[in-house]
């Protein structure tokens, strides 16, 4: 039993969903429960794709006070995940400027090729690791700068609902890594490439370390009993680094695949692994809990089906996911895959007509762009990304040195027998359905590890706590 048994609360930030989460001990066992959930998605606007912001914040600061009618005991801590890499610019009052733009808003591919005439990818590679992407936060930033946007200090999501809520303001180091401007031998920002991009250094927060405190809730909802005494935490903002921290397995055996929206597939090493092999195939290093380092490839995920399901919604049919899992069953392996990482297939709208482009490509039969092809396209997918993830899991083994023989599945991917089963029979790994919820279940191990603990948040010893928490909690 921890020293203090309050309630702890996680906020979870999705792409598709935004959620809070309450942990609590009853009868000497850890219970933890989703408290309000509320839909999330981009919404277009006159100048781009934005998040709505204050839905989000007033969807979370909800999900707090139905958290505080839960725990009458009262809550010890809060601390907050997301995806990475969007943020939120602020004035001189810390107040949003405006909403914050989606990384899938097109104003980044223009950014990215304008900013490589300034400094290569092959430097910026050398420098931080990281995959070359247009979402990162860096081309972001630098898109603010081609529009004609001043400078302005900026926080990423999760950080910014911690900072709302009375937190210091800080870039917590796994979200901070995703920004392609942190140096992988410093672990600080590249003042090199905020030089050669033309940006302010001065904008970006201090960065910290998973598990550090930030202060007490103040505010509105610290009026609350049960929020008399809280501490906010930054956990691993990043919700993948805190959903590989919600594993619970040790050894150098397993490999990770966080599936949802994306795909993450890789492993973790003690430090970043950037050789030739790692740079041509554009694998990323990203910040994990307790020194360690994220060894992955983004692949596209169940999104490329979550797209076809809104175009056939556009045409009057909306089955649920699991009625198009069993018809795919029932489908014959397809004869080509497709690429699922081509650039095409991460765009927005149409995507059965971007499918069929690709296989036309191929010069394989294209599919109906009609619901009488669900079945067929929702195989095509799940085959295809079975494939995928098998040949990067190689590159993985190869790089890392690792004999890689349990994949951990996390996140709400994990649900998808039909995809596991394909997975296991593409990799010839055994696979290890981990928890829907792992981002929620490192998310709280890091807070239990903070305030429990006694290793420093930058060593391994911590990263061993989380492991203990991860096991108590799981």
């Amino acid at each position: 039993m921890p020293k203090d048994t309050r309630a702890l609360v996680a906020v979870d930030l999705g792409a598709e969903s935004c959620r809070v989460s309450l942990l609590r001990w009853v009868d000497g066992a850890p219970r933890h429960m989703l408290v309000h959930r509320i839909a999330n998605g981009p919404v277009e606007r006159e100048n781009g794709l934005h998040w709505p912001l204050e839905q989000i914040v007033s969807g979370m600061e909800e999900g707090l006070r139905k958290a505080a009618e839960f725990a009458p005991e009262g809550i010890r801590s809060i601390a907050v995940d997301g995806w990475a890499v969007d943020y939120v610019r602020l004035n001189n009052a810390g107040e949003p400027l405006a909403d914050p733009f989606c990384y899938r808003d097109v104003r980044n591919e223009r950014a990215a090729q304008e900013l490589h005439t300034h400094v290569s990818p092959q430097r910026m590679r050398e420098l931080t690791g990281i995959q070359q992407m247009p979402l990162n936060t860096l081309y972001q930033l630098y898109a603010d700068k081609l529009a004609g946007m001043p400078p302005a200090r900026w926080l990423n999501l999760p950080e910014y609902l911690l900072v709302r809520w009375g937190a210091e303001p800080v870039a917590e180091f796994t979200n901070a890594t995703h920004t392609q401007l942190v140096e992988t031998h410093s672990h600080g920002w590249s003042r090199e490439i905020f030089r050669n991009a033309g940006l302010q250094v001065e904008c970006a927060p201090r960065i910290v370390r998973p598990g550090t405190l930030l202060g007490k809730l103040h505010g509105l909802l610290a009026a609350l009993p049960a929020y008399a005494d809280t501490e906010l935490i930054a956990p691993a903002c990043h919700d993948t680094a805190s959903a590989i921290a919600g594993i619970a397995a040790q050894g150098e055996d397993w490999a990770y695949l966080s599936s949802g929206t994306w795909s993450l597939v890789g492993t973790l090493t003690p430090e970043a692994v950037n050789g030739p092999t790692a740079r041509a195939a554009n694998f990323t290093n990203l910040g994990g809990v307790g020194g360690t380092n994220c060894f992955h490839k983004n692949v596209n995920g169940m999104w490329l089906l979550k797209q076809c399901q809104d175009a056939w919604a556009q045409q009057g049919f909306a089955p649920p996911i699991a009625a198009l899992l069993a018809a795919a069953e029932d489908v014959s392996a397809p004869a080509v895959l497709l690429d699922v990482d081509e650039a095409d297939l991460m765009r927005m709208g149409e995507m059965p007509q971007r499918i069929n482009r690709q296989l036309a490509a191929k010069g394989a039969a294209m599919l109906p762009e009609t619901p009488e092809s669900a079945a067929a396209v929702t195989s095509l997918i799940l085959h295809s990304l079975a494939a995928r993830y098998a040949e990067v899991l190689r590159v993985v083994a190869e790089e890392t040195g690792k004999e890689l023989r349990r994949l951990f599945i996390v996140g709400g991917g994990c649900r998808n027998q039909l995809l596991n089963r394909l997975t296991a029979e593409a990799t010839g790994m055994q696979v290890c359905c981990g928890s829907p919820e792992s981002s929620t279940l490192g998310n709280f191990a890091v807070q239990m590890a903070t305030l429990e603990g006694e290793a420093s948040a930058s060593s391994l010893e911590f990263r061993d706590e989380v492991y203990h928490w991860a096991s108590r909690l799981a």
